[in-house]
């Protein structure tokens, strides 16, 4: 009789990691479903990286436990590991090999079962068949990126760790790496990506903000907004600048930032926030409107109140 697989792929608690006396991982809980796309949002050095490292048994914690694919994190990580696939922001196959001796490398490294027919596949699946002859150093960011991929799927992993995977790539092929990640994951495949790209973040399932070391926030992307409990108004206008400095502090201003031809002002009192930008904006004949507060926002505000854990106590000298 067939285990059915678990509707979590990922369940963690109290996750801590400790390099010197800087705790880059601080008691974090995590909870991923099967099959979804779950991103990880924060400034660099954050410690995302770090985090998805120890959930995929790629790196053990100081403190805490948890289970990913139905495996302990800390007893089988070599078992996660089998059905991990891993896409690192630098480019890391070999450049002065083929596109199909690159992925043939890595099948033999997995002890890949009928090794040509699943290269082969690979090739035709992520459209690269036609470029299979050509050395990888010789290729654009976005065929590396599908390379890249193509070679984490080699194995049909059950779980895809991806990490900035679209950092230099031009919009077009990151709306094609999307479409692909999509259609891992509506086949179960679990993704965890982590990302400071708003326009990628709406597109997973699920998000969690995280800070040096604290996770802020998580939930599903389309509450993290609400969570945060953002009121937002946009303000169209000439000589925007100015405003922007005037309505800063504010009463009931939080934040205050540059979108396009617009600014974002945003705050958690709703009834103080629009009196405040109702009056700056007719007195100086300003359009303005209430909107939704979207991810950015919500990652500016939780920024905003984040301190650096590597940041020197006051009084003590940096290095």
């Amino acid at each position: 009789m067939t285990t059915p697989e678990p509707d979590i792929a990922i369940d963690a608690r109290g996750i801590t990691k400790i390099y010197g006396k800087n705790k880059v991982v601080d008691d974090f809980d995590i909870s991923v479903p099967r099959g979804s796309i779950y991103g990880f949002l924060g400034p660099n050095g954050s410690g995302k990286t770090t985090t998805i490292r120890i959930l995929c048994g790629l790196l053990t914690p100081n403190e805490g436990s948890g289970t990913c694919l139905g495996f302990d994190i800390r007893r089988e990580p070599e078992k996660i590991k089998e059905q991990v696939g891993y896409m690192t922001q630098k480019f890391s196959l070999y450049k002065d090999l083929t596109i199909r001796e690159n992925l043939n490398f890595v099948a033999r490294m997995f002890k890949v079962k009928n090794r040509k027919k699943r290269v082969k596949e690979a090739l035709e699946t992520l459209g690269l068949a036609d470029r299979s002859t050509q050395l990888a150093n010789n290729l654009s960011g976005g065929w590396k990126q599908r390379l890249a991929l193509a070679a984490c799927l080699i194995h049909d992993p059950k779980l895809l760790l991806l990490d900035e995977p679209t950092a230099g790539v031009d919009p077009k092929a990151r709306r094609v790496f999307w479409d692909e990640i999509r259609e891992l994951s509506k086949k179960g495949v679990t993704v965890l990506v982590s990302t400071h790209y708003m326009d990628e973040a709406v597109q997973c399932d699920y998000i969690a903000y995280i800070a040096y070391g604290k996770k802020l926030i998580d939930g599903p992307s389309t509450s993290i907004a609400k969570q945060v409990g953002l009121t937002t108004y946009r303000i169209e206008g000439e000589r925007l600048s100015a405003l922007e400095d005037r309505i800063r502090n504010a009463p009931g201003v939080a934040q205050v930032a540059r979108f396009g031809t617009g600014i974002h002002v945003s705050g958690t009192d709703a009834a103080l926030l629009e009196s405040t930008v109702k009056a700056l904006a007719e007195a100086e004949n300003r359009s303005w409107s209430q909107q939704p507060a979207g991810l950015e926002e919500a990652f500016i505000y939780l920024m905003t109140g984040s301190s650096d854990n590597f940041a020197k106590p006051d009084g003590e000298a940096k290095k």
